[in-house]
């Protein structure tokens, strides 16, 4: 594992930037960016057109190590170049961003108030993967809709389980448990989250870490025995449907809270922006998640 990124993540000031949109999510992006599903005929169009918006973030000059500590790619993404360069390298050759990839497969149906991640199909050839193209972690999905212990508690062992075989594999995980936003038990799921995150953490080898990915949590700081916690190299946030506005003032409340967002992050974007106004909106989405993160 690369030890520069690594002290990066855990010690910079910034954020993540999640670009790894996949399957249903791809079209919204694209959507909303501007181009919609008359615009592409097939799945491979698609995924081109996506890589391309991609591309125009990362290679934009408001998007740098100096604010975005890193940036989670999907799988496709690896395989592909930026500017005539390996994605991965480019992101840190480049621009000084850490390169992450999302390693699940999408979600399987809800059950006991969850929903856990379909079973990785692909994971060892995936991880030999990311490690050749310097990929230095991976993110993986779940989501909790409801607070069943049952369904928590299975998301957690799921998610723990494929992050030791990662951890073997010599990436950093990031485990991602989402509790819906909208959920009318969400305080209480985080509840049930927290105690079950403890528990899996002190049953991890001494020397190991793991990096979490919440939804920002109803009560402020109530993830601060996570974030110090010493076997958890860094906690990150994701949006979960806010608004940039809406998830910048929620997470500035959080201390040591630091943001990985996606939609908060591209919304403002559009296809048909000059270079000039699409760098300026980008600078300005960039900005105002930094600062979020870091006051």
């Amino acid at each position: 594992m690369n030890q520069e990124q690594r002290s990066k993540i855990a010690y910079g000031r910034g954020f993540l930037a999640a670009l790894d949109q996949s399957g249903g999510s791809t079209s919204k992006a694209l959507a909303q960016y501007g181009v919609t599903e008359s615009g592409y005929a097939t799945e491979d169009e698609m995924f081109d057109l996506m890589h391309e918006f991609r591309s125009r973030i990362i290679t934009s000059p408001a998007f740098n190590g100096d604010r975005i500590l890193g940036a989670i790619l999907f799988e496709q993404t690896i395989d592909r170049d930026v500017a005539g360069t390996a994605t991965p390298r480019y992101l840190w050759e480049h621009k000084q961003v850490v390169p992450f990839v999302k390693v699940d497969e999408g979600l399987a149906d809800e059950k006991d108030g969850v929903r856990l991640m379909k079973p990785f199909t692909k994971l060892d050839d995936l991880l030999a993967r990311a490690m050749r193209r310097r990929v230095f972690g991976t993110k993986m999905r779940s989501f909790i809709a409801r607070a069943d212990p049952a369904g928590i508690n299975a998301v957690l062992d799921q998610q723990f389980g494929y992050a030791e075989r990662i951890l073997d594999a010599g990436l950093m995980p990031i485990i991602e448990p989402e509790v819906d936003i909208h959920s009318d038990e969400k305080r209480s799921a985080e509840q049930l989250l927290r105690q079950g995150i403890l528990e899996r953490l002190s049953a991890l080898p001494d020397g190991r870490q793991v990096m979490l990915k919440l939804s920002i949590p109803t009560e402020d700081d109530f993830y601060a025995e996570l974030i110090e916690h010493p076997k958890v190299l860094r906690v990150v946030a994701l949006s979960g449907g806010y608004s940039q506005h809406d998830a910048d003032v929620r997470l500035v409340r959080n201390h040591g809270l630091i943001a990985s967002f996606s939609r908060a992050l591209t919304q403002d974007l559009r296809r048909q922006q000059t270079d000039e106004e699409f760098n300026q909106t980008l600078d300005t989405a960039i900005a105002g998640i930094y600062r979020a993160s870091t006051t």
